[in-house]
């Protein structure tokens, strides 16, 4: 027995779907953060420059050009940048705090507003933030530039990302830790019913409990139960078609040992023929029970239901049985409409069922019997009927089981049963007092 490959569980496949949506929030959080954290650093260091150029313009400083100490090399006051200061007075330089105008190239102010500009140094290139305004009122004789290394603000940005983002990133493996406990909590009850099913005995009466608390669970629990009793049912049918199989061939066989033991003594044409009747009676039932078994292998792939018309699977039938029904003193006749009535079925278990049908109504009636098959039709439903004039006085007596059916009738009923169809069983119409048809219900619009 070769070992099946292990499929994924339901628990694994859903948590790497969760595991995915947590990733994307993750990477969609970091490139928020990182937008958010670097524009936020461009407003507060230009609103920065903008502030320092306003208070420049509002007093009166004196003159310096010393560098001062940066003010943003504690960590503590990071978000407080240094700045550099060029300071104009009747276009005059009055003030350079950091020594950047010849580097920069400036022997007059630059225009007002915002712009970035590069300066070449020893070390490499430094690029500025760079505000520029005039005076106004008293000090309409000023102008101002106030500058801010690019770097220190790309350094603000990526603190203020991280910032944002850290607390999200700690909170994110506890949000992990708590879907991945509620995914087993979610799919606790499905595992319990999974066990449930796993454990039911369909064959010896069990059903699963239909009270439960989620209703997600009622049909999945009446479809089980359903498939459950189809099969106690089926198993059910199983027991009492081997119970009249066993009934049917006890007698021939007691029949045939009976005999037998008489022939020993006594062996009389009549014994020995009393004795090929009841072992033909037993082959009779055999050979039943083959053709049914074989019909039941040849048609148990989908291919192996066809499109038949059944006024040429009667008139076959008909024609193979003419012969007996003429020894016996019957009359065989079939009628069907003008439009052939066809049916999706499987040929060779409708022609078994249709042969015992008819080798009942002639085994079971007396000489002089009219038998009579009849294809027909309507709105609602096709059909198959085989109906006789005699009174059926001399059947067997299995035919009078629980029932009412014999072994033959028995193996109709099974085959109606696989075709979807419904055997029933009434007087017919006048002449007719035995009637037997296989209806097959047209589906509704």
């Amino acid at each position: 027995m070769t070992d099946q490959p292990r499929l994924p569980t339901l628990g694994r496949y859903l948590w790497s779907w969760v595991v995915g949506a947590l990733l994307v929030v993750w990477t969609t959080l970091l490139i928020v953060a990182w937008y958010t954290g670097h524009h936020e650093a461009d407003e507060i260091t230009d609103g920065q420059l903008e502030a320092v150029a306003r208070l420049w313009l509002s007093v009166q400083p004196d003159k310096t050009l010393s560098t001062p100490e940066p003010i943003a090399s504690n960590r503590a006051r990071a978000y407080v940048q240094d700045v550099a200061v060029l300071h104009w007075v009747d276009g005059q330089l009055f003030t350079d705090t950091h020594n950047l105008a010849g580097s920069l190239g400036w022997s007059n102010p630059p225009a007002r507003g915002f712009s970035n500009r590069v300066q070449t140094t020893g070390n490499g290139e430094v690029r500025w933030r760079v505000y520029a305004a005039p005076g106004q009122g008293e000090h309409a004789a000023d102008h101002v530039a106030v500058l801010m290394d690019m770097d220190h603000r790309v350094d603000l940005g990526r603190d203020m990302a991280l910032k944002l983002a850290r607390p999200a990133l700690l909170v994110l493996p506890l949000v992990a830790l708590l879907l991945w406990w509620a995914l087993r909590r979610g799919l606790s009850p499905l595992v319990r019913l999974s066990r449930d099913v796993a454990a039911l005995d369909g064959l010896g009466g069990q059903r699963l409990d239909t009270a439960h608390r989620f209703h997600e669970f009622s049909s999945t629990v009446r479809a089980i139960n359903t498939l459950v009793d189809s099969l106690q049912a089926q198993a059910r049918r199983e027991r009492e078609f081997a119970s009249d199989v066993a009934h049917e061939l006890r007698t021939p066989l007691a029949a045939m040992s009976l005999q037998a033991s008489a022939a020993q003594h006594d062996p009389s044409p009549e014994r020995l023929a009393q004795l090929e009747a009841s072992a033909l009676r037993a082959g009779h039932i055999l050979s039943q029970l083959l053709e049914l078994a074989r019909a039941q292998r040849d048609g148990t792939g989908r291919a192996a239901w066809k499109d038949v018309a059944l006024g040429e699977i009667a008139s076959g039938l008909i024609a193979s049985h003419a012969q007996e029904g003429f020894e016996r003193g019957q009359e065989l006749s079939l009628e069907q409409p003008d439009a052939s009535v066809n049916l999706l079925t499987q040929p060779l278990l409708l022609e078994l069922a249709l042969r015992n049908l008819i080798e009942n109504a002639l085994r079971h009636t007396p000489a002089g019997t009219q038998v009579l098959v009849e294809v027909w039709q309507t709105a609602q439903a096709v059909g198959v009927s085989v109906s006789d004039d005699g009174q059926r006085a001399d059947a067997p007596a299995a035919a009078q089981s629980a029932s009412g059916l014999g072994l033959g009738l028995r193996l109709v009923q099974r085959i109606a049963e696989q075709l979807g169809a419904t055997l029933q069983r009434d007087s017919g119409e006048a002449p007719m007092t035995t009637r037997f048809t296989l209806r097959w219900e047209r589906p509704q619009p």
